[in-house]
Parts: C-alpha cells; sequence; structure tokens
C-alpha cells in the first residue's frame, strides 16, 4: 500500500506539472497574439499612407527579437548568474541548447516546462519591443528600426527581464521584495522610456499638433484593442506559470481593471472633449491592462476596479503633456504605457494585499516598488536615446519631410495599405 501511495503521489505531481505546462503554452500563444494586436491597434491610428510602416514594426520586432530570444536572449535573462543579481549568463543556453536535453543514442530529450518557460518569456520580449514602435509612427526608416530592436533588446530588455522576472537572482525580487507579477516595470515602463527617448530623437513630425493627425481607421484600432485584451489573459493569468487560485484571481483582475479603465477615460474625454470616442474606450481599456499587470496577483476585484477607474481618468489626461511639453510621442507610449506602469507599481505599494500601507501601515513596500519604477525607467531612457543617437548620426533613423509627406509606406516599402485601383 505504500508503494501504491508513492506511486499515485508521483503520477499526481507529474500530471500537475504537465497541466502547467500545458497551461503555459497556451498562454505563451496569447501573448503572441497580442504583438498583431499592437499592429492593428497602433496601425489604425496612423495616417492611411502609414499603415504598413506601422504594423511591419510590430512584425519586424517578431523577426529580430524572436531570434536573438533563442540565441542568447534567454540565457541573459534566466541563464545561472553572470553578475549577481542583473544578469545571466547565456554559454550554457545558446540557443537553448540547455533545455534539450541527451536521450539514447543522441536523441533530443526535451525539458517540458523548461521550453514551454522559455517560450512563454519570449513572448514578452517580443511584444516589449514592438509597443515602442509606437512613439516613433509616421516618421521612422524600417531597417533603422530593425537595428534599434536587436541593440535596445541585447542592452536593455534581456538584462531588464533578469532584475525582474528571475525571482531566485534579480535585484527587483530576490533583494528588494519588488513585486511586479507581469511586467509593469520590465515591459510598460520599458518600453514607455523607450519611446520617450526615440521621440525626442527623432523628433516631430511634419505639422505636429494637437488634432492633426486623426485615427485613418477607427475599426481597426478597435479590432487591435480586442485582440490585446483576449491575449492579455495569457500576459497576466499565464505569469503564474500554473493552475491555481493566483492565476484565476489575475485572470479577473485582468477582466475589471481594463472594463473600469473605459469607464474612468470615457468620463474625463466627455469632461475635457465634450464626446466620449471609440478610440478613448479602446485606450482605456489598454491603460487598465498596463496598470493592473504589475498588481494583478495581488489586488482584490474591487482594487482592481478602483485602479482601472484612476488609470483610465489620469492617462486620458497624461496623453495631451507631449502638446504642453513639446514631444511627439506619436500613438501615446509614454501617456498609457509609462504613465500606466507608473501608476499600477506604485498603487500596489498602498494598496496590495499583505504588503501595502492598508494592511502593514508601512511605506516601506511603496518606496521599493518606487525604486524598481524610476530606476528601470531611467536605465531604459538613457540606453534608448543613446542607441536612437547613434543610429540617427550613422545611418539615419528618421526619413526626410519630403518621404513622410509622401508616405512611409510607398517610400520604403513599396506597398500601400489601400491599394483599390488593384480591386
Amino acid at each position: 500500500m505504500v508503494e501504491l501511495s508513492v506511486l499515485l503521489d508521483a503520477t499526481t505531481d507529474e500530471l500537475s506539472l504537465n497541466l502547467n505546462s500545458l497551461w503555459l503554452l497556451v498562454a505563451a500563444a496569447l501573448v503572441l497574439l497580442m504583438t498583431p494586436g499592437v499592429a492593428f491597434f497602433y496601425g489604425g491610428m496612423v495616417k492611411a499612407k502609414s499603415v504598413v510602416s506601422m504594423m511591419m514594426m510590430s512584425f519586424g520586432a517578431m523577426g529580430v527579437v524572436g531570434v536573438l530570444w533563442v540565441l542568447y536572449g534567454y540565457g541573459l535573462a534566466f541563464g545561472p548568474a553572470l553578475i549577481p543579481g542583473f544578469l545571466g549568463n547565456p554559454s550554457s543556453l545558446l540557443g537553448l541548447s540547455g533545455l534539450l536535453g541527451a536521450g539514447k543514442d543522441g536523441a533530443l530529450a526535451p525539458d517540458l516546462n523548461g521550453l514551454a518557460f522559455a517560450g512563454f518569456q519570449a513572448t514578452f520580449a517580443i511584444i516589449t519591443v514592438a509597443l515602442i514602435s509606437g512613439a516613433i509612427a509616421d516618421r521612422a526608416k524600417f531597417g533603422a528600426w530593425l537595428i534599434f530592436a536587436a541593440v535596445w533588446s541585447t542592452l536593455v530588455y534581456f538584462p531588464v527581464a533578469y532584475w525582474v522576472f528571475n525571482l531566485a537572482d534579480g535585484w527587483a525580487p530576490a533583494a528588494l521584495g519588488v513585486n511586479d507579477f507581469a511586467g509593469g516595470t520590465a515591459v510598460h515602463i520599458n518600453a514607455g522610456a523607450a519611446g520617450l527617448a526615440l521621440a525626442l530623437v527623432l523628433g516631430k513630425r511634419v505639422g505636429f499638433k494637437k488634432g492633426i493627425s486623426k485615427p485613418h481607421n477607427v475599426p481597426l484600432t478597435l479590432l487591435g484593442a480586442s485582440l490585446l485584451w483576449f491575449g492579455w489573459f495569457g500576459f497576466n493569468a499565464g505569469s503564474e506559470a500554473a493552475v491555481d487560485g493566483i492565476a484565476a484571481l489575475a485572470w479577473v483582475n485582468t477582466l475589471v481593471a481594463p472594463a473600469a479603465g473605459i469607464l474612468g477615460w470615457l468620463i474625463v474625454e466627455k469632461i475635457k472633449d465634450g464626446k466620449p470616442t471609440s478610440i478613448g474606450a479602446a485606450s482605456g481599456a489598454v491603460a487598465g491592462l498596463v496598470a493592473v499587470t504589475p498588481a494583478c496577483n495581488i489586488l482584490t476585484p474591487g482594487w482592481a476596479i478602483v485602479l482601472g477607474v484612476l488609470v483610465g481618468a489620469v492617462c486620458a489626461v497624461a496623453i495631451d503633456l507631449k502638446f504642453k511639453w513639446g514631444f511627439d510621442d506619436s500613438l501615446d507610449v509614454v501617456g498609457i504605457h509609462l504613465v500606466g506602469g507608473m501608476i499600477g507599481t506604485l498603487f500596489i505599494g498602498i494598496f496590495g494585499s499583505g504588503i501595502g500601507l492598508l494592511d502593514t501601515g508601512s511605506l516601506a513596500q511603496l518606496g521599493v516598488q518606487a525604486l524598481a519604477a524610476f530606476g528601470i525607467a531611467i536605465f531604459s531612457f538613457v540606453m534608448a536615446y543613446a542607441i536612437g543617437w547613434v543610429i540617427q548620426k550613422t545611418i539615419g533613423f528618421r526619413i526626410n519631410n519630403e518621404d513622410e509627406v509622401a508616405g512611409v509606406d510607398t517610400i520604403v516599402h513599396g506597398e500601400e495599405g489601400y491599394a483599390l485601383d488593384a480591386v
């Protein structure tokens, strides 16, 4: 009977591990769908003559970052410590070789959970780079963008992923106790700060002013927002890497925070501009998703609703700062991802169950959340500005004004988003 009990326990453990790995693979597919979602979301908001370029920047990120992640990115982010707390050693994981195993007669013996986790994290790396592209819509060279994607992901994203997602050794969770469940700092603050840097490097679009550039295809943007929301369930609930109560809580919070974000944004938009818009609803949903990303494991659904309303309202105001301060963040990467990521990360320090100010009476958690948020923002901004500046001064990052007016789609890609004469 003892042997049977041991056998049953072992079988149960194996089934549980396999179920968790299956969920991780499904979640990875959901997160990968988010990058085409970004392409649609951004593509609908640019000029009709820039839609191909805008969507290609997301697909280009998939190509570059997907390959680099497998070659060495996973090792830098999750390999054994090369610089403790800061960077992994990729030598044993080049090409994911350390996860392939060795069976009989040289056959592969792949590590199920290891490969599932590596694939899941690859989708995070891809979408983080894709998010940046919205800040430089209508005016970037595609080749220069691919170079930036390769260099920035190597020098910034892969190390930051180690800092935040490597729970055993990354300085943010291991040394400070930062709670960033699914990437408020590593993904959204990181991308938002980089987007601000590139917007400054490339400068303003021709004729930049409020109201000059309206979305050319609202349904396309709404489709993108829908795909993002759908994929975000994998992004957040999948970050638990297990089928359990925390995953379920993350799922529910990923439902209610963006729903509340829609309401918060539309209320402010109605007060500020007189009319609630579909673009506002889509943007409010994304703002809610961004803010709940770091906090979805540690907030009650009630607090997730409060967070959603708050971030929707604040981001609806924050997107106008670019006109006041004079930087051209074309599609509000700063106003939604940087600001939204900051709000969500700091919100944990006050309202996080068991660790926030309300439960502990201490500001300690708020302090470490702020340190991680601002530290990563500054690092990403400085590095992105330096990389973008070098590219601009060498091969050129921005197309010239004449080509921008003519349309980046035909100039750079030789294509049109809507070739009606071919119908």
